[in-house]
């Protein structure tokens, strides 16, 4: 981890959202993808988003994908398609286009992230056991075939239940710039651990830039 990628915030999701914008303004194409997440934390970044990005985010231009997914209904309240659009989509209108990961579906998402020239910003947070997206420590997607760029991942632990689909490390990869966000006490021996250099799936990470926003409480201060 670069220390310079690392910024310490009193409020990660106004942080975020200000990186989102500052992104969209200076993009490389005229469109611009984005690729979201799950979790308390994704779920308060993207009720800011909305609200710091309406008047300085064109949607109309906006790819919206998912960097992982439950293998569960569309409505389930477990799905992180159904917060992102009741946190982000349902707040600001039409966007250029939503592909929602489905788990029935694997290889037609493959095919996408595949055919896409890049990846503007992928959004990932982390979890306590030093997991991102859906890459669990110790599990099968650790090591996916080289090219692949979704796939279907379990938690060998069985702390996360359900099955996933995940973008892999070499789909994460593609990305101009990856944002983690990491929120709260309960990350804070976790974020210890990934300084200090732990082979964690999150600490294995890369893209062309990799920025860290991370909150008091999580950095220990």
């Amino acid at each position: 981890m670069n220390p310079d990628q690392v910024r310490i915030v009193d409020d990660v999701a106004d942080a975020f959202a200000h990186t989102v914008v500052d992104a969209f303004a200076s993009r490389v194409e005229p469109g611009f993808t984005l690729v979201l997440s799950g979790g308390p934390t994704a779920r308060l970044c993207y009720e800011r988003l909305a609200e710091v990005g309406a008047a300085s985010v064109d949607w109309s231009v906006v790819d919206v994908l998912m960097g992982d997914e439950r293998c569960v209904p569309a409505d389930d309240t477990d799905a992180n398609q159904r917060l992102v659009r009741e946190s982000l989509l349902d707040r600001v209108g039409d966007v250029s286009a939503f592909h929602p990961m489905s788990c029935d579906d694997v290889d037609d998402y493959d095919r996408l992230i595949a055919w896409l020239p890049a990846l503007d910003l992928v959004h990932l947070g982390l979890g306590p056991d030093g997991h991102t997206a859906s890459l669990f420590p110790g599990s099968a997607g650790l090591e996916a075939k080289p090219g692949r760029m979704a796939i279907i991942n379990t938690d060998p632990t069985g702390l996360n239940p359900h099955q996933r689909m995940t973008l892999t490390f070499a789909a994460i990869a593609r990305a101009r710039l990856v944002v983690f966000t990491v929120s709260g006490q309960s990350k804070r021996d976790t974020w210890a651990q990934l300084k200090a250099g732990a082979d964690l799936p999150a600490n294995r990470i890369s893209a062309a830039e990799v920025m860290w926003i991370v909150d008091h409480e999580a950095a220990g201060e």
